[in-house]
């Protein structure tokens, strides 16, 4: 079974407003040669599923640069640290989409963003019964958002045919898929 490789030292190369990448000098404890690895360390995020009374998901389209295009998401972001994921995901919800008041949120579940190379868990939240509350969003400078609402009965098919990209988004709609034994 693999071990863990030992941390011999690192440094910090970048910090950004949203992460540092940082470079760990380790061992392999197979070997004990030493590698170099590189690491965004970041806080957690929460990506939130909410649903309104006809069984729609809130939804946001966003132009992510990274794959340089619009995508459809659900709302989420970077917990504050300390911040509670259900603290999280309603502040997200309500700062994104501009609703709110539901039923009680709960946790389904958390997800290695991606291990190989980041250093954070995306917890996932369902929260039902949500309604408009704000027609104003808090969105940061360089957030551009639009609200969709998607009919439950319709993501497995988005999700097939590609609609949901964002593998956190898809990963977040599996937990619950899972929860609920479809």
């Amino acid at each position: 079974m693999p071990r863990p490789w030992k941390t011999l030292g690192q440094r910090d190369l970048v910090a950004a407003p949203v992460f540092r990448l940082v470079e760990r000098r380790v061992e392999a404890p197979h070997t004990g040669d030493a590698h170099d690895f590189y690491v965004l360390e970041t806080n957690d995020w929460v990506n939130v599923l909410a649903f309104t009374d006809a069984d729609e998901l809130v939804c946001v389209r966003q132009f992510r640069h990274g794959v340089g295009r619009v995508t459809l998401e659900i709302p989420g972001g970077v917990m504050d640290a300390g911040e509670d994921p259900l603290e999280a995901a309603l502040r997200e919800l309500r700062e994104e989409t501009g609703y709110g008041d539901g039923d009680a949120p709960e946790v389904i579940g958390a997800v290695d963003s991606n291990p190989a190379i980041l250093s954070n868990q995306t917890h996932t939240v369902l929260v039902r019964g949500v309604r408009r509350i704000s027609d104003t969003l808090a969105l940061d400078d360089t957030e551009d958002i639009e609200v969709t609402l998607v009919p439950w009965a319709d993501v497995p098919r988005l999700v097939r045919e590609g609609a949901f990209t964002h593998a956190l988004a898809v990963a977040a709609l599996a937990l619950l898929a899972a929860r609920d034994g479809s």
